[in-house]
């Protein structure tokens, strides 16, 4: 038994080598804004997305540009050996949730006052190994 969970931890580690991830936290978009362009890159190729973003005209994809890079740079710190062409890399997930709200007022007829809700939202960004997926 012991030696079945320790080739099976070892297995877990050697596929979370595989892995990189990156978090955006209370980013001042709407999460609603912001699954809009994160619904284009989920599951594509890493070079794939990045093309995406860089062409697409929303504001939030600038964010989710700078996120994917930063993912980027965190799988090179993990696999120093390997190059990012043999990785074949995907975007493996994408989650938008929603962050802290500011809650103001603005002024409204007969001294009534409505309540405006600054939304923001946290984006976790996965990336995994194609060929890991595939075997």
């Amino acid at each position: 038994m012991g030696v079945r969970k320790r080739q099976m931890a070892e297995r877990i580690k050697a596929e979370k080598k595989q892995m990189a991830f990156a978090k955006l936290n209370n980013c001042p978009t709407s999460p609603r804004k912001m699954r809009l362009v994160a619904d284009l890159i989920r599951g594509v190729e890493v070079e794939k997305a990045l093309a995406i973003l860089k062409f697409n005209s929303k504001e939030a994809s600038r964010k989710l540009e700078k996120l994917l890079l930063s993912a980027l740079a965190n799988w090179q710190a993990k696999n120093e050996d390997a190059s990012l062409e043999d990785a074949d890399l995907i975007v493996k997930e994408v989650r938008v949730d929603s962050g802290t709200m500011l809650k103001r007022l603005r002024p409204a007829p007969q001294g009534r006052a409505h309540r405006i809700r600054k939304r923001s939202n946290h984006v976790t960004l996965v990336l995994g190994s194609n060929n890991n997926t595939a075997s």
